[in-house]
Parts: C-alpha cells; sequence; structure tokens
C-alpha cells in the first residue's frame, strides 16, 4: 500500500527486473546462473596488493573530493592514449563510486525538473529510474535487431521535443552487446549539435570488444565540449566489489557533478583509488588476457544458442548474448521462469531493460566456459520440449 512517506517519483519506480529475478535464484539449488553482469574473475594479484598496500601505508582518510590527482591523471593519460581525447586531470575529471554514482551524478547536475533524456532501449535498468529520480523524463527509444540496435538521425529527431536536454546512450551496450559504429555516432553527434544537447556516453564496457573498434563520444569532432564520459574498472578489470568509476567533462560542466558529489559522498573509497592507479598503470596484460577469455566464451554461447534455434545476432562487446526466444512461443517472462523451474539456468527476461527487450531473454557468459556448456546442454533439453 502506498505510503505518504515516500515520495511519488520513488514510489512510483519499478523494481528491477534483474534484482527481482534473482531473489528467486537466490532460493534454488544447482542453478547455472547465465544473469548477473558481473566478471567471475578475481580482482588481478597486483591490483589486490596495491589496495592493500595502501591500507597498510595509512590511506584510510578521505581524499579530495574529485579524488586523488594521482588517479585523475592517470585516467586522463589513459583516455588520451586510447581515444585521442584529453581532459585536465584538474577540473575535468571527478572519481566516483563506480558508474553507477557518475550516472547519478551526471542525471542530476544536468537535469532541470520535466526535462527529458532519450534513451534507446534495450539498455541498461538504471538509466530511467536515474532520469526519474533526477526530476527529468526518460524518452524510450525502442531499437531493433534488424538495424543491429544502432541508432539513426532519423530515430533521434522524432523523438526530440522543445523539453529534450539530454541523450543518454551505452555502448559497448548492456543487454544486447552491440558496439555502436563511428558512423552511427556521428549521426548523435550530429543531432546533438543541431539541437544544442547533452550526450551522458556510459562506456564503463569500452575495453571488452572484440574485432571491432570502441569509439569514445567525445573523441568525436566538436563533441567533448557537450559530452559527459562515463566510465569505470569493474568490468575490465574485475573490480566490481571496489566501487571505483569516474566521470569526464569540460569544466563548466563536471563543476555541477562535483558539487553534487561533495554533497553526497565526500570522496571515493581511498584505497580503492590505490587500487585504480594500479589497474591503470599496470593492468593491460590482465585485462588482454580476461578479454580473450570472454571472447572464447562469446563464441561458445553465441554458435550454441544458434545451433538451439535461438536466433542471436553476433555480440561485439561486453559479456552478453541477446537471443530470441520467439521459436518457443514463449514471452520472455515464462521463458526464463520456466528454463529456471526446469533446468536450472538463470537468464534475464529481455524486457526488464526497457522497451525493445521482448522476445529476447539476456545471457551473460562473465561465467566458466564449463558452466556454459553445461548451460547449454540443459538449454537443449529444454527446447527439445518447447522449441
Amino acid at each position: 500500500m502506498p505510503t505518504p512517506y515516500v515520495a511519488r517519483r520513488v514510489a512510483g519506480l519499478k523494481p528491477s527486473g534483474i534484482r527481482k529475478f534473482f531473489d528467486i535464484v537466490a532460493t534454488m539449488d544447482d542453478v547455472i546462473s547465465l544473469g548477473i553482469g558481473e566478471p567471475d574473475f578475481d580482482t588481478p594479484p597486483h591490483i589486490l596488493r596495491a589496495g592493500i598496500r595502501a591500507l597498510e601505508q595509512g590511506a584510510t582518510h578521505y581524499t579530495s573530493n574529485a579524488g586523488l590527482l594521482e588517479l585523475r591523471q592517470a585516467i586522463s593519460d589513459h583516455l588520451e592514449k586510447l581515444y585521442g581525447v584529453r581532459y585536465n586531470p584538474q577540473g575535468e575529471i571527478t572519481v566516483t563510486v563506480g558508474v553507477s554514482e557518475a550516472l547519478y551524478l551526471a542525471m542530476t547536475a544536468v537535469l532541470n525538473p520535466g526535462e527529458e533524456v532519450i534513451i534507446p532501449t534495450p539498455c541498461f535498468v538504471s538509466y530511467q529510474a536515474e532520469v526519474i529520480l533526477a526530476g527529468g523524463v526518460p524518452v524510450e527509444l525502442p531499437l531493433s535487431v534488424e538495424n543491429n540496435f544502432q541508432l539513426s538521425a532519423e530515430m533521434l529527431e522524432a523523438a526530440i521535443t522543445p523539453r529534450t536536454k539530454a541523450i543518454l546512450i551505452g555502448y559497448p551496450n548492456n543487454p544486447t552487446g552491440a558496439v555502436a559504429s563511428r558512423e552511427a555516432l556521428l549521426e548523435v553527434a550530429r543531432v546533438a549539435e543541431a539541437h544544442d544537447l547533452v550526450v551522458i556516453s556510459d562506456e564503463i564496457y569500452d575495453r571488452l570488444v572484440y574485432g571491432v573498434p570502441h569509439v569514445c563520444f567525445a573523441s568525436l569532432p566538436g563533441m567533448k565540449k557537450r559530452t559527459i564520459t562515463l566510465g569505470g574498472f569493474s568490468k575490465a578489470y574485475a573490480m566490481t566489489g571496489w566501487r571505483i568509476g569516474y566521470a569526464a567533462a569540460p569544466a563548466e560542466i563536471l563543476g555541477g557533478l562535483i558539487r553534487i558529489h561533495q554533497y553526497t559522498i565526500m570522496s571515493a573509497p581511498t584505497a580503492a583509488q590505490y587500487a585504480a592507479i594500479e589497474a591503470l598503470r599496470h593492468g593491460e596484460e590482465a585485462v588482454e588476457s580476461m578479454r580473450q577469455e570472454y571472447d572464447r566464451r562469446r563464441k561458445l554461447i553465441v554458435g550454441g544458442l544458434n545451433d538451439l534455434g535461438l536466433s542471436t545476432i553476433e555480440p561485439r562487446g561486453a559479456f552478453y548474448a541477446f537471443p530470441s526466444i520467439a521459436v518457443t512461443g514463449m514471452d520472455e517472462e515464462t521463458f526464463a521462469q520456466k528454463l529456471l523451474e526446469e533446468e536450472r539456468v538463470a537468464v534475464v527476461p529481455g524486457s526488464a531493460f526497457g522497451p525493445g527487450g521482448e522476445g529476447y531473454v539476456r545471457c551473460s557468459y562473465a561465467t566458466a566456459y564449463e558452466k556454459i556448456e553445461q548451460a547449454l546442454e540443459r538449454m537443449a533439453r529444454f527446447m527439445q520440449r518447447y522449441g
């Protein structure tokens, strides 16, 4: 029953489709999970030791609001080396509690009440909620498998109103695994320029791409001045529990994020910041090793799903496959529920990720190769009954 003590915008939020489903999984035995988007690797030992060493040396106090200057400098060097975009570590980068906080800061800093944010879907489950919590209005823009989940200028133009303030994109994409081409992003850039829009670009999976390049949106001509780049360490460096990310933007925009950050968080975890410095300076070999293993799993799961008749577009980034379940005649909620109950394989209904996810499920391959093989065997039995 609604209570007057909880704000309407909070009471009206839909429960996370991922968390709701895995509350059920937690009560079951012998489940192979293809659901949670978390690396199954432990943090590489040398990064772990850097965090421990920092604690042993007394790094148990606050840092500056924006984070250790040494880390901000390392992030700046990293982005320039990879993508040719240069951020001033003093004034254009702030270290955050994961990309989740960076997303919250971006929305709260940018949006006035009632302003709209265009969100291509399917997308990460937090996007719409963060817009609502900031007082904005999410405008969902469903993409389709027919165009490889790519945005076009025409689609964006059709969604723009006088209240549109920003575009929120996430590539490589969770849940589809799509990677935006440079051509598609240039179309987004053209629309953003024409309508003077802010672009929030969630690039947490930027290092996990397979056979295609990642394009940093801020590196496109003229885009740095209107872009908030969100990045972090959770996925590529297997550092989810360290809770460390960052936001990078022109000083006049970033100042707004830091103002909120200093009143809500103070500073990101200090030991985690020292671990992140080590990750950027000496983590490349570990990143590439994990990326190659994800690629091996990617080929296994995509081939296996297609062999079962579950049509799956090739994911070129992140660690998710997004198969269509149309051949079963079920909706995605029923498919996921039956697969879990009958074969103890957990996947996430595609509708949890917004419009365009209907008729699909998300399968994470951030789990052991042998577990994926077992999951495919169980799914084969399932498809013999329903395929």
